[in-house]
């Protein structure tokens, strides 16, 4: 597998869409939680269902957490990348153990910090893009990507 893409539904999942270019020629695979949206979206795509609500939801946390170690061992893709939510930190956490790349994209909305998400894993991340001047000087190691 090339890579696994991860996202929680709206518009994090409509960012990793409008992506399209940088994957579609790529093995890959989905992660996500089911919507209206995702599943017309994603019909003729590999999906697996994440366990949501992610937002502090320790059962959910627990439950993806052995779904990622299931999917990453069993896929071993070579890049994760997710612009977010919480669905997406057991995914990172398991797939740097075998050994995956990590580019998050942070939200647009995302001003004066990053999300909770990115928090957890900052250490973990090869790359992190930020949207807007006043993320990368709180965090010189993201790279722009003017709106």
């Amino acid at each position: 597998m090339d890579i696994i893409l991860i996202s929680s539904t709206g518009g994090h999942f409509r960012t990793l869409v409008n992506l399209k270019h940088f994957w579609e020629d790529k093995q890959h695979c989905w992660v996500t939680q089911k919507s209206h949206s995702t599943e017309s979206v994603l019909k003729q795509e590999q999906v697996y269902w994440a366990y949501g609500p992610t937002n502090r939801n320790l059962k959910n946390l627990v439950k993806n957490l052995f779904l990622a170690w299931k999917i990453i061992s069993q896929e071993r893709p070579k890049l994760i990348m997710t612009t977010g939510a919480g669905e997406s930190v057991p995914f990172i956490v398991i797939g740097r153990m075998f050994g995956s790349q990590v580019i998050f994209i942070e939200s647009i909305t995302r001003v004066e910090d990053i999300s909770l998400s990115a928090k957890l894993v900052l250490p973990l991340i090869n790359r992190l893009y930020v949207r807007w001047p006043s993320l990368k000087v709180r965090y010189p190691q993201a790279e722009l990507i003017p709106v």
